[in-house]
């Protein structure tokens, strides 16, 4: 099977304020897309950042697929990249951010061989802007559900 392509994005009006994220699913090679969105009433620009690269993975249906992520996020980027997250894991997310996402990220990160590709965000990136036309559009949907574990613990 031909690699898997995951182009994210996420968007937060007021930051924190109304959020959302989108998503590109695409098949190496071939036409073959799918686009996914979300949003809440109250989250962040990172937490939908992440969460928009954790939908990707959760959609795909094979395991141990190989995964290009393309994200304008330097903070999920570097967060895996520089393998910042592993020692988070080791630290217990003492003290760090959306601990919920993160470890939801990696159990569906473990499942598959992604890795990660860090674009410019605004610039011009076909799939990018996509992404970033799902997530504001998300965000601005009336009656968002709740982001639970944001309002909870981190609002």
């Amino acid at each position: 099977m031909s690699r898997i392509l995951i182009f994210t994005d996420g968007a937060a009006k007021g930051n924190p304020g109304p959020g959302g994220f989108g998503v590109i699913l695409a098949q190496e090679g071939t036409t073959h897309y799918k686009e996914l969105s979300g949003g809440f009433r109250l989250t962040t620009n990172n937490r939908m950042e992440l969460l928009a690269v954790i939908v990707g993975l959760e959609h795909i249906r094979i395991e141990n697929a190989e995964v290009l992520v393309v994200s304008d996020s330097k903070y999920v980027v570097d967060a895996v990249m520089k393998g910042w997250v592993f020692s988070w894991v080791q630290k217990g997310f003492k003290d760090k951010k959306n601990p919920d996402l993160w470890k939801r990220f990696l159990q569906v990160y473990r499942r598959h061989r992604v890795t990660f590709q860090w674009i410019k965000g605004h610039n011009a990136h076909p799939q990018n802007e996509r992404c970033d036309a799902l997530a504001v559009a998300a965000a601005m949907k009336p009656n968002l559900p709740a982001d639970i574990y944001y309002e909870d613990y981190e609002a």
